[in-house]
């Protein structure tokens, strides 16, 4: 028998989403406002006179910014870093989970300390790398690291510790070795962890802007993020501009919400933490 919901339950509801949905909407309203509106005090809410012309500069008239460029770079950048780090981290984290080798406990306590050092620590030794590798200024720069990062890697061990054993164990007696067994059998059951620690990695490396300014060089080579904040002027800054930029970096986010939040949520009802 279901429980019925009161009116304090759909209240805070409506509340909530206000509070997440607002200000989206007012950044959607601003983008349709003119130059002069926008910068008005006291602000308006909705637009006196709606107008596109912040979308038409954005993709059609600002040569030195190339948009639809840059969006294309996050999305390639984002989608390939999230596919290594789901490689990288499935097999790290059923290794430690499932194998017995030397060190073990060390390694994952080497793994786990890594949380606790603060990212910027790495921005150099990572450039330092990369410089070497003669990846500077190329979208590897974007890809590569981070694909082993110590959250997915944990993350995903934690998975495969709550997977019953007989999957696996019936799994061997039919003959199947250990890629056969990982690749055949666990993948497949850890589909909701898969798909959630991709959705984060994905959305991790679409919002970063320190690291593509540190290694990007070229400006038709930025990402996103990085390249929105080239529309703000020296002495001025055209809002609506600014906001039609990001109405367009929210678009991949509100999409992977729309299509997979049903995965995400069993994906971490599912990792629970296990010794």
């Amino acid at each position: 028998m279901t429980r019925r919901r009161g009116p304090l339950f759909w209240v805070t509801m409506g509340v909530l989403s206000l509070v997440f949905v607002g200000p989206l909407l007012l950044v959607f309203l601003t983008s349709l406002k003119s130059q002069g509106e926008a910068r008005s005090v006291p602000p308006t809410y909705l637009p006196s006179e709606w107008t596109a012309r912040a979308y038409d500069v954005l993709f059609f008239q600002d040569d030195a910014s190339p948009v639809v460029r840059w969006f294309a770079n996050s999305l390639l950048a984002a989608s390939l870093h999230a596919i290594l780090v789901v490689t990288v981290c499935a097999m790290a984290g059923y290794a430690l989970a499932r194998l017995e080798f030397p060190f073990k406990r060390a390694i994952f306590a080497m793994i786990i300390a890594t949380l606790f050092v603060p990212g910027f620590i790495f921005l150099m030794p990572n450039f330092i790398i990369l410089d070497r590798l003669g990846w500077l200024d190329t979208i590897w720069a974007l890809v590569v690291p981070g694909a082993a990062g110590a959250f997915g890697v944990f993350f995903m061990r934690q998975f495969f510790l709550g997977l019953p054993k007989e999957l696996e164990e019936s799994a061997r007696l039919d003959g199947a070795g250990p890629f056969r067994t990982f690749a055949s059998i666990v993948l497949p059951n850890a589909r909701p962890a898969l798909v959630t620690l991709g959705v984060l990695s994905f959305l991790t490396n679409w919002n970063d802007f320190i690291w593509p300014i540190y290694v990007l060089f070229s400006p038709e080579r930025l990402t996103l993020p990085a390249g929105l904040s080239r529309l703000q002027g020296a002495y001025t800054i055209d809002y609506p501009v600014v906001m039609a930029g990001a109405m367009l970096a929210a678009i991949p986010v509100l999409a992977l919400y729309v299509f997979v939040q049903r995965y995400v949520i069993e994906g971490v009802a599912s990792s629970g933490v296990k010794g």
